[in-house]
């Protein structure tokens, strides 16, 4: 518990410090410094969600091919089915567990950046607002960073799911709506912070599909 409340208060202490360099350019905005923030943590966590995204989508390229074995043995030989979707995942160096490890890695560090924005000290309240919101410690008033958040988190679950996972089309439509309406509950730095996150990461997952279809291709081609 005390390093996980060692690392909210780093979290803190580093927005303060993005919000002094907003202070150093002449743009003294503690929403600015938590989109600053924001971006630093994704690019710190680079390495990790590249990982990440790269092991979901193949596990996606993969669903219509596992369908078809789970749809041929699931009345025959569910254990042959099983043994099929293995070897399946062996012959295109897919490890099914490889997206979950950098999660939990990253999961404290967003947790902790979460526990520092909810109740973040915005020790110069002149400094605090962000457009139309007088405060990033209130609620966005007019829900617009909210149905941001929504719609964003729909941008980036879009590039990852598979339209053959009934599963995963419902996450697909139920998670973006369930966002939305955590980010109307809570202060409206929260809220920039989540549709910032989720721009940065569907951005990233753009380029790590786009890198993946190159790969791909190259491949077939030889």
């Amino acid at each position: 518990m005390e390093i996980f409340n060692a690392i909210v208060n780093g979290m803190t202490w580093l927005l303060e410090m993005l919000y002094s360099l907003t202070v150093a350019i002449g743009l003294p905005n503690y929403g600015l410094a938590i989109i600053l923030l924001t971006i630093l943590i994704k690019l710190i966590l680079y390495p990790l969600t590249q990982k990440q995204m790269k092991s979901m989508l193949a596990m996606q390229q993969l669903q219509p091919k596992i369908k078809e074995i789970q749809d041929k043995w699931k009345n025959k030989d569910p254990k042959k089915a099983q043994e099929q979707v293995m070897q399946l995942y062996k012959e295109n160096n897919v490890n099914p567990a490889a997206g979950c490890l950098p999660l939990l890695i990253q999961m404290p560090i967003l947790i902790a950046l979460y526990r520092s924005l909810f109740s973040f000290p915005y020790t110069n309240a002149a400094h605090a607002s962000f457009f139309w919101i007088q405060n990033l410690s209130d609620k966005d008033p007019y829900y617009i960073l909210p149905v941001l958040a929504g719609v964003t988190t729909y941008l980036q679950s879009k590039l990852t799911t598979s339209s053959n996972d009934p599963t995963q089309k419902m996450m697909l439509y139920t998670m973006p709506v369930f966002i939305a309406w955590v980010s109307a509950t809570v202060p409206a730095g929260l809220a920039l912070y989540w549709a910032t996150f989720n721009v940065a990461s569907a951005v990233q997952q753009y380029f790590v599909n786009k890198q993946t279809v190159a790969i791909k291709g190259e491949a077939g081609g030889k």
